[in-house]
Formats: structure tokens, C-alpha cells, sequence
């Protein structure tokens, strides 16, 4: 009897998903017709993606359309993984100088982000519940040593007392959803004390650091110890293209010194954060043209740096005019950020069963001008914009109504006289 029931039900389910002989919709979604690079994967070419439930479901050359829910015809664009902003501030209770992120990275191709140093053990609690608990936008984090975490008043930052390894390692450590790394910035008083705390908290937690600490005439700091004796294979420094906060070149041969290709080789990771003053077009140059571009890229989003045009493919746009090919650029901002943080392969890749973070972009030709920190502008002829933002199955920015119906034919429309 049962067994009679069961292939009723079976049956029953049959019938019902295959009334009037069309079956129940594979996909939710299937973006359809573009070019994908998928540097994780090794794809750079025409494919099609097929999201269900959130995840991706299938790559492949031609998927058919006829049992998807929606279908968006993407031909003519790039087709990525979400990108990944290493650097940005967004906790917004703990400084003037942030951003929502689900106001500003979602409409670059971002899905996922890293506060680099907003709040400390102290302050991270809130964050979680005010930003992190309900943004749409994927928010990770770097702890600041301090327990206060960044503020106005670059004192607190400043503050030994502060900075306790111990208490920022056991707050990680309770959040290793979350927090994937320790930041240290700011940091006015002469010698490397704040680095040292930071690199022990992250021992403590087994988590890497990013560094953004200048090596100015009254700071008691070389880069040469800094990145050889301090800092550990895995550990991240930043804003390294500024020249201020990093003795990157030579001063007078112009060549990138010689400590920079040992800590590369031994592991150190150099991330763009670019921001409102860590790009500067003729240190960029020389580091490109020697063979020594950034890890990572990353913003260093804040109000005053994205008013500078600082979004991740602008920033991607800026290393590709000085040479860098469009793949590579993705490279650095989706596998090598995912890899930075140790969430690859969950994020920074379209492999099928991933999470459905994907960014679509134009390559736009014609005139365009990108300015550095110091606000001296190069002219080139390309520039990656982003048309389409996907987070977990779901389109959030469509710029250009790539998924939209045209709305004197989409039926179903109430047109108000």
C-alpha cells in the first residue's frame, strides 16, 4: 500500500511539473551570451551562467533558455566574478570619513568588501549589528590593533595603551565568519611598537595583517625592516604605489628596490589602496614597467577618494593604461584578494556551486581622464564600467536596464493617462 502511494505522489509531482508537456523552470536565472573571465576556472571567452538557489548551477558555451525563469542577454559584456575591495571604510558609527557600501561597491561590481581598521575588539560588536548583520554587500574585516579602532582624532590612534594582542586576537577569533585579518594605520609616535602588537594579534588569531604606516623623516621606520624583519609571508602592505608611505623606489635610480623583490619572494603582499592620496602616476610607471605590479587592488574607499573617481574599475582601468592586460586586472581583484583573506575558493570565482557574485562591464572606448593623489590626470582610451551588479542569485545594479523589458511592450503595464 504504501509503495502503490508513493508512486501516486511521484506521479502525481510528474504530472503537475509537466502540465501542458513544459517542465518546471532549471534555473532561476541564465545571463546569456558573455564573455567571461573566470581566472580561478582559466576561462576567458563566450560562455553562458546558469544561477540557481543562489549559486552558480552551470557554466557551459550554450545554455539553452527555454527553462530558465529570466533570461538577460549580455552579449557585448564582460562577464566576472563579484569583485573584491580589499581596503575600504564602512563602518560608519566609527569615523566621519566612510561609506555605505551597499550605496557605493554594489554599483562598481562589488560584492564583497573588507573594512580595513574602522573598529577595533571594542567597537566591533556594533559594526556587526548596525553594518555587517544587514547589508547587502558581503562586509569583512581587518580589526584594528586599537581597541577603539580609527577616529577623528588620530591621538586614539596613536595610543599604546590601546593596543592589546590579546583581547583583538580572542574577538577574531570569535568571529572567523567575519574577521579575517588585523590592521594597523595611523600611527604617530616614532618606531614599529603598533606593527609589532598588530603582527601578534594576528599570530594569536592565525590571521594576516595589513600595514599602512609611513616611513617619514620623524618616524624611526625604514621599509627594509619594515617588510623583512616585521612583516610575515601572507601579511599585506598597503598604499604602496604613493611613495610616502613606502620606500619603494630608489630615489635616485628610479629602480625598485632590491628589499622589495626579497619580500615579495618571501611571501609579503603589496595591495594597491589607492585613496585619496597612494597613487601616484610616476611611481605606478616605473613599478609596472619593472615588472612589480600590486597583489591586490583595492580603493581605500572613503568619502574624499571616491569624489576622486576611486571605485574598483577605475582603479583596474588606471593599472590596465599602464599596461596591465584586462584579465590580470580581474586576476587581482577577485582571485588574489579571495586568496588574501583565505575565502578562496568560496569567493572570487564563477566554479558552479559558488555563490552568484557576479559583476558585468562595459569596456567603454573613446577619451577618458584618470587622476592620481596628487590630482595630475593621464588620458587613455579605455575604461571598464560596470552595467550589471549580481549578489547571491540576485540583480542589485543594472545601470544600464540591461535586464529591464522595454516598457511599451512588456505588458501588464498600467499606463496612467
Amino acid at each position: 500500500m504504501k509503495r502503490t502511494l508513493s508512486i501516486f505522489v511521484l506521479g502525481a509531482f510528474w504530472i503537475a511539473a509537466t502540465v501542458g508537456g513544459t517542465a518546471q523552470p532549471s534555473y532561476d536565472l541564465l545571463l546569456k551570451g558573455g564573455h567571461v573571465i573566470d581566472p580561478a576556472n582559466e576561462i576567458n571567452g563566450r560562455r553562458d551562467i546558469a544561477i540557481r538557489g543562489g549559486k552558480i548551477a552551470r557554466v557551459a558555451y550554450d545554455i539553452p533558455a527555454d527553462q530558465v525563469r529570466k533570461t538577460v542577454r549580455v552579449n557585448g559584456l564582460y562577464v566576472t566574478p563579484g569583485l573584491i575591495d580589499l581596503h575600504t571604510h564602512v563602518y560608519l558609527n566609527g569615523r566621519r570619513s566612510t561609506l555605505n557600501p551597499d550605496d557605493t561597491s554594489l554599483l562598481t561590481g562589488v560584492t564583497t568588501v573588507v573594512d580595513a581598521g574602522v573598529s577595533g575588539w571594542k567597537t566591533f560588536d556594533d559594526f556587526k549589528a548596525t553594518i555587517i548583520d544587514w547589508t547587502t554587500t558581503r562586509v569583512l574585516v581587518m580589526l584594528n590593533i586599537v581597541g577603539d579602532g580609527m577616529s577623528d582624532q588620530r591621538d586614539v590612534e596613536s595610543n599604546l595603551d590601546d593596543m592589546e594582542p590579546a583581547k583583538t586576537a580572542e574577538k577574531a577569533r570569535e568571529h572567523p565568519d567575519v574577521i579575517v585579518g588585523i590592521k594597523t594605520a595611523h600611527f604617530g609616535k616614532p618606531g614599529f611598537e603598533a606593527l609589532k602588537r598588530a603582527v601578534e594579534a594576528g599570530r594569536l588569531a592565525d590571521v594576516p595583517v595589513m600595514v599602512d604606516l609611513s616611513v617619514l623623516t620623524n618616524s624611526g621606520r625604514d621599509t627594509r625592516t619594515k617588510v623583512l624583519d616585521l612583516l610575515r609571508p601572507g601579511d599585506i602592505h598597503t598604499h604602496f604605489y604613493n611613495d610616502r608611505q613606502i620606500e619603494f623606489l630608489d630615489r635616485f635610480s628610479g629602480r625598485v628596490q632590491p628589499y622589495m623583490w626579497e619580500a615579495r619572494r618571501r611571501g609579503v603582499l603589496f595591495d594597491l589602496g589607492h585613496g585619496g592620496g597612494s597613487f601616484l602616476w610616476p611611481v605606478a610607471k616605473k613599478g609596472m614597467g619593472q615588472g612589480f605590479p600590486p597583489d591586490t587592488i583595492s580603493t581605500d574607499l572613503h568619502p574624499s577618494s571616491i569624489m576622486n573617481q576611486v571605485t574598483m574599475p577605475n582603479c583596474m582601468s588606471r593599472l590596465m593604461a599602464l599596461g596591465m592586460p584586462l584579465e590580470d586586472a580581474v586576476l587581482r581583484a577577485t582571485v588574489h584578494p579571495a586568496k588574501a583573506i583565505r575565502r578562496f575558493p568560496e569567493l572570487g570565482t564563477l566554479g558552479e556551486g559558488r555563490v552568484a557574485d557576479i559583476a558585468l562591464f562595459r569596456l567603454d572606448k573613446g577619451v577618458f581622464a584618470f587622476k592620481d593623489s596628487l590630482r595630475k590626470k593621464l588620458l587613455t582610451p579605455r575604461r571598464l564600467r560596470c552595467v550589471m551588479t549580481v549578489r547571491a542569485g540576485a540583480i542589485v545594479f543594472d545601470e544600464d536596464g540591461v535586464a529591464f523589458p522595454e516598457w511599451r511592450t512588456a505588458g501588464d503595464y498600467e499606463v496612467i493617462q
